[in-house]
């Protein structure tokens, strides 16, 4: 019996819950909009006090269930609600009091703005803040037209358009980074272009000041040259002349001994014919006269012929002597010739060679900054890359990081938004189950009435009993299966919204690891290819560095060559002058009749 009185009094308790709830929809009508939305930001206190008792065993369970599915994602909320700021998301300043559940439940401000007149909602609970007054002020003085927004809403927009600024200020700075780095390597090149022009026009004026100095320098030897044979040629004609003038005082010298020899012998000859004739007395006198004179004329023939053929041997020996000194100057002349060539032909090879060491020098000068501006390049266009990607990883982490704030303060927002897609659903659900006991109640009335009109009255108690207690039976169960339809949609509610945001999680987190491993790819390709480009312009410029040496070494041989066939063939042609022009000496020589002239031959070095 107790037993059955208890199961009878819960009966009777859930009967009148669903009661209740059927005559709250009889006396109230249908709920509408604005008192949704109260019921919305009212306490949970107020939820179950609309639902009369049976807010006590009724909405423990169902508001476990949302408060678990809150729990789980409040680490994300207070992460979502630290990072905003208080423009992000405008929070009346009071609390709500906390049920049994200890689910709290904030209450949205709204503020309608206006340009010409400051209206407020009348409604008594809603009040704005002095920053969303600010806010609002500061919205109404710069747009300066009349808009009736939320501050949610506002603020949503500000922080948009934040967030667009954020994103072209990054694009932007990234784009001028871009340019700044573009215009580094070109201001770097034309630098180094500058220096490499300056660099080429000094050794240019260097390679023109040595062949200046080079033909000054020549020219300066040929007029010493020049001089030194006009001097030794003048020295030669005095010698040549004071040579003659010792031979004619030589050879005036012996005539006048010879003279006076044959003065002497005349005398003695004329003596001793005088003597001769005197000891003969047999010849006649006359006779004797003429023999004596015929003796002095012979005589003085003879001393004449003597006389001649002594001036003839000193005009001859003069001849041959002067011949001589000519032929003996002239090889001096030729041995002063080849001194001077060779001292021209060593003084060019000398100027060469100084020419060809100095255009080494300037080569490996020119290499040396190569090599240095190239690698200065290179070395800044590394940097530049270097930074670049440093640059793009800091951005794209930051990306990250803003996805994932955006898409926690998505989940916070679905947090918040899920109380109310609760209560919308678990109000369709009432009244579902509202229209089952209108359904039943009609029927009950429909069997009620039959059964009396079909029944004695003095049954008619019995039969109003047993149907109370059959209506009561099976309100109770509607209301079994109503809170479990309840706690079944809050649960599933709870567990798919958090299995969405976890999948969203997830998601989020693959696409941006994806985006990340393309960053990472698309640097180390721009990295292998700047080092490739490095590789091959440092190829390109080992190649034509080389290239050019041997184009250097190459000219150099060809001059050297080309000066010692010069020298070959102007040593051959002064030798063959001078050969030529002693043969027409010795030619014209022994036309004159010296065949044999005793000269001082030197020996002829091979210059060659």
């Amino acid at each position: 019996q107790r037993t059955k009185d208890a199961v009878r009094e819960l009966d009777n308790l859930q009967y009148r819950k669903m009661k209740k709830i059927l005559f709250q929809e009889t006396r109230n009508g249908p709920l509408t909009e604005s008192q949704e939305e109260e019921e919305d930001s009212e306490h949970g206190s107020n939820l179950s006090r609309k639902m009369d008792s049976l807010g006590s065993n009724h909405s423990i369970p169902s508001m476990s269930v949302s408060t678990g599915s809150q729990s789980s994602s409040v680490s994300s909320m207070q992460e979502v609600l630290d990072e905003s700021s208080p423009e992000l998301v405008m929070m009346h300043s009071d609390e709500s009091t906390i049920n049994s559940t200890s689910s709290v439940v904030h209450k949205k401000d709204h503020v309608f703005i206006r340009d010409e007149v400051g209206h407020r909602d009348r409604r008594p609970e809603v009040r704005p803040t002095q920053s969303v007054q600010n806010q609002a002020l500061h919205y109404r003085n710069r747009e300066r037209f009349a808009t009736i927004k939320s501050a949610s809403l506002v603020t949503r927009q500000i922080h948009e358009h934040e967030q667009e600024n954020e994103l072209r200020e990054q694009m932007s700075g990234y784009k001028r980074m871009r340019r700044q780095h573009q215009k580094q390597l070109i201001a770097l090149e034309n630098k180094l272009k500058a220096e490499m022009d300056e660099h080429r026009l000094k050794l240019q004026k260097e390679v023109e000041t040595h062949a200046n100095n080079s033909s000054i320098e020549l020219e300066k030897l040929a007029k010493k040259q020049v001089a030194v044979m006009e001097k030794e040629a003048k020295a030669a004609a005095a010698d040549e002349k004071k040579f003659q003038q010792q031979i004619l005082a030589q050879q005036k010298k012996d005539l006048a001994t010879f003279l006076e020899s044959q003065k002497k012998q005349y005398k003695l000859c004329k003596e001793k014919i005088k003597e001769e004739m005197n000891e003969d007395h047999s010849t006649p006198k006359k006779e004797k006269q003429e023999r004596i004179s015929k003796h002095k004329e012979n005589l003085q023939h003879t001393q004449a012929e003597e006389e001649a053929h002594l001036l003839s041997q000193q005009r001859l020996y003069y001849d041959k002597n002067c011949r001589f000194f000519k032929r003996k100057t002239m090889i001096k002349r030729h041995e002063m010739e080849q001194q001077n060539i060779r001292e021209e032909l060593n003084k060019k090879r000398t100027q060469k060679e100084m020419e060809h060491a100095m255009l080494i020098r300037h080569d490996e000068s020119t290499r040396e900054l190569e090599y240095r501006q190239l690698h200065t390049l290179q070395k800044l266009r590394m940097d530049l890359i270097r930074l670049q990607h440093q640059t793009e990883l800091e951005n794209q982490l930051e990306y990250n990081k803003r996805r994932e704030r955006e898409l926690h303060r998505k989940h916070f927002m679905e947090l918040r938004q899920q109380p109310k897609n609760l209560k919308a659903m678990e109000m369709q659900i009432k009244k579902q189950f509202q229209d089952t006991c209108k359904v039943q109640t009609k029927q009950y009335k429909a069997l009620k009435n039959h059964q009396l009109e079909v029944t004695p009255k003095s049954e008619h108690k019995t039969i109003l009993k047993s149907l109370k207690d059959e209506q009561t039976r099976k309100l109770a169960i509607l209301a079994e299966q109503y809170e479990q339809s309840i706690n079944e949609m809050m649960a599933s509610q709870a567990l798919r919204l958090d299995e969405a945001q976890e999948a969203e999680c997830q998601a989020l987190r693959l696409q941006l690891q994806q985006e990340m491993e393309l960053l990472n790819a698309y640097q180390s390709k721009i990295k292998m290819q700047t080092e490739a480009q490095h590789e091959r312009e440092l190829q390109k410029l080992e190649q034509r560095v080389s290239l050019r040496r041997a184009h250097l070494e190459q000219k150099i041989e060809e001059e050297l060559a080309a000066l010692q066939k010069e020298r070959s063939e102007r040593i051959k042609f002064l030798l063959e002058r001078q050969e030529r022009e002693i043969e027409t000496f010795d030619m014209e020589s022994l036309r004159m009749g010296f065949g044999n002239l005793v000269t001082l031959e030197y020996p002829k070095e091979d210059y060659r």
